[in-house]
């Protein structure tokens, strides 16, 4: 297949674009130096090339407090961004099916997170902007393909992880900076302090499961939006034991900083769907998972955990 990836840069883009390219398939990754997603016609040089599918993993985003400091621009970027992408599947990909991300912040914490409600209720005030981004860009596929018969699906993950997250210093989803801070503890002596009071709960996916189920839904559906989770969460603090175990720190010496931001309280996403589609669904275990994390960790730790100076 021919298929066009943005985002192939990331966390997710990598290592999709690794398996992609050892199954035979032929990828254009353009990157945002020479293809700026927020300018019309910056996707033109790309016109004469047909593709059969259009994988979209670009968005101006950050883990942590980013959306907090941001809101705005998120607006005007990502909707300029998905725009544009959309705009051209529509004009000049049309045989391409489109494959893209939703989010979990799309929904209503008050709200089951299943796929119905995806567009129903108010996502959290805190990621509001991004949120909303995500369902429009959902919303957009919906009206592109209800009048014009395209092809989309669209996966809402749980946060990923696994071997292979950046190293350029931006700030980290909640597992690798969990990771990063008790290894750092470990070997330097620092305190590891964490933000929240380490009730709040979060669930993972690990990176290679994601893509393994992702493409196989693809494969089996169209024009579905599918919530792919651990079907399970645990508290910030159930994850750093686990981390504490496997790296043999003392977790009784973190600290927990209550008056840092934590976003939502929960973001466990109902995965009856999925159930229902893939009856042998199944992912690694999460001890596995992270030991696998970890030590990718130690083998980097150059670049991820060294000290300051």
């Amino acid at each position: 297949m021919n298929i066009f990836v943005t985002g192939a840069s990331g966390f997710l883009g990598t290592s999709l674009c690794k398996k992609l390219e050892s199954g035979g398939n032929s990828l254009e990754k353009p990157c945002s130096k020479t293809c700026d997603l927020t300018k019309q016609d910056s996707l033109k040089k790309f016109d004469g090339i047909k593709y059969d599918k259009i994988i979209h993993l670009a968005a101006w985003t950050q883990a942590g407090d980013f959306c907090l400091h941001h809101p705005g621009e998120q607006w005007v970027i990502n909707q300029q961004i998905n725009t544009n992408i959309l705009s051209w599947w529509h004009d000049k990909q049309p045989q391409a099916k489109l494959l893209f991300m939703g989010t979990s912040c799309s929904y209503d914490p008050s709200m089951e997170h299943a796929e119905e409600n995806y567009l129903a209720g108010v996502p959290i005030d805190s990621l509001f902007t991004y949120a909303m981004t995500k369902r429009m860009l959902y919303a957009g596929a919906l009206a592109l393909t209800k009048q014009f018969g395209l092809k989309f699906n669209c996966f809402v993950p749980s946060t990923l992880y696994g071997p292979g997250y950046h190293t350029d210093g931006r700030q980290m989803h909640f597992i690798f900076d969990l990771i990063r801070k008790i290894i750092r503890g470990k070997l330097y002596g620092e305190t590891v302090t964490l933000w929240g009071d380490g009730y709040q709960k979060r669930e993972l996916v690990y990176i290679d499961d994601f893509i393994r189920i992702m493409l196989e839904l693809d494969e089996k559906y169209d024009n579905e939006l599918v919530n792919i989770g651990a079907d399970g969460e645990f508290t910030i603090r159930d994850f750093a034991k686990a981390i504490c175990e496997k790296v043999d720190y003392d977790f009784e010496k973190i600290e927990f900083d209550t008056s840092k931001y934590v976003g939502a309280k929960s973001k466990i996403l109902i995965v009856k769907k999925i159930k229902g589609m893939l009856p042998d669904y199944s992912l690694i275990s999460l001890d596995e998972g992270l030991s696998k994390t970890i030590d990718w960790f130690m083998e980097n730790r150059d670049k991820l955990v060294s000290p300051v100076g």
